[in-house]
């Protein structure tokens, strides 16, 4: 599977668990330990739980199997190693002090927002009186 759409596969799966602050970084031109990162945030170890599950069954399912996993027992920072994309769930805490995004500046960055958040524009509705 193309690594792009790998990223779109990933990013659906996080806001499936209501993951925040979701950013994908372009690392093709920096390195190359991989193509991208996924980046995002959780409340809690619980959701970072969560998440890190929906990710990994959800591309198993699919038959994409992660190459490395770190993290999952302290539930801070879940790193998937999935080769040429490498997820990221941090609780809010973690990301604010290990900041990736400053690390990797360099990097074009996506900002992603959740579709299921965007507001639906109001359908007009006829008044009828009696």
């Amino acid at each position: 599977m193309d690594s792009k759409l790998l990223t779109e596969k990933i990013s659906d799966l996080i806001f499936s668990k209501k993951g925040s602050n979701v950013r994908i970084l372009d690392l093709q031109k920096l390195t190359t330990i991989a193509d991208y990162f996924v980046i995002c945030s959780a409340d809690s170890n619980v959701q970072v739980k969560a998440i890190s599950d929906a990710v990994d069954d959800g591309l198993n399912s699919e038959g994409i199997k992660y190459w490395h996993k770190e993290g999952y027992t302290a539930l801070n920072w879940v790193l998937i190693d999935y080769v040429d994309v490498v997820v990221h769930i941090f609780r809010n805490e973690a990301r604010n002090f290990y900041n990736l995004e400053k690390l990797w500046g360099d990097a074009p960055t996506i900002a992603l927002e959740d579709p299921a958040l965007k507001v639906q524009p109001m359908k007009k509705t006829r008044t009828v009186k009696k």
